[in-house]
């Protein structure tokens, strides 16, 4: 896992070249746009549960045959689980946000998640449903302007979108 400027250095070290003007360009931007970065993380993180909750509440809304009996999500033991996973996620989402890298999220939570799921018979599209719901609701607490570093906020909001995007392809 590296973060955006360690995996810079490292594909310039093993081509045996000189960081390029773009490259440094990028990591000059990501730098400047460091705050934002980090409001973005603090907002999502400050707050994760009432995201994953709300999150989790609509999913069961629009599939409700989740939490009746039989359903994936139906028991206490159950309903943990799919809470905790969603968090997992959530939380890796926020490390590659705040590293500006999606290594991290692919390496240590979704490489293998759609295999782990598929074997527990868990349905990966109701999954990716709550990812998306999930990626709704950190949107919008993350692209409230009030209280954050001023700027232009659109690339950062797409990136932010993008590990949800791709969390929820690697379940779905």
């Amino acid at each position: 896992m590296f973060d955006a400027f360690a995996k810079v250095v490292s594909q310039a070290d093993a081509r045996g070249e000189y960081l390029s003007g773009s490259q440094i360009d990028a990591l000059s931007a990501m730098v400047a746009d460091g705050n934002k970065r980090m409001d973005v993380v603090n907002r999502i993180t400050g707050n994760s549960s009432s995201i994953v909750a709300d999150a989790a509440r609509a999913l069961f809304a629009e599939q409700p045959q989740l939490i009746s009996p039989g359903g994936n999500a139906y028991t206490n033991r159950r309903m943990a689980a799919c809470l905790r996973d969603m968090e997992i996620i959530l939380r890796y989402v926020t490390y590659a946000i705040f590293t500006g890298d999606a290594s991290i999220l692919d390496d240590r939570c979704l490489n293998g998640l759609r295999e782990t799921y598929q074997a527990l018979g868990v349905p990966g599209g109701s999954v990716a449903t709550g990812v998306s719901k999930m990626k709704d609701a950190a949107l919008a607490i993350a692209g409230d302007t009030n209280g954050v570093t001023r700027g232009d906020c659109s690339s950062l909001m797409s990136e932010v979108a993008g590990y949800f995007d791709r969390a929820a392809s690697a379940v779905g």
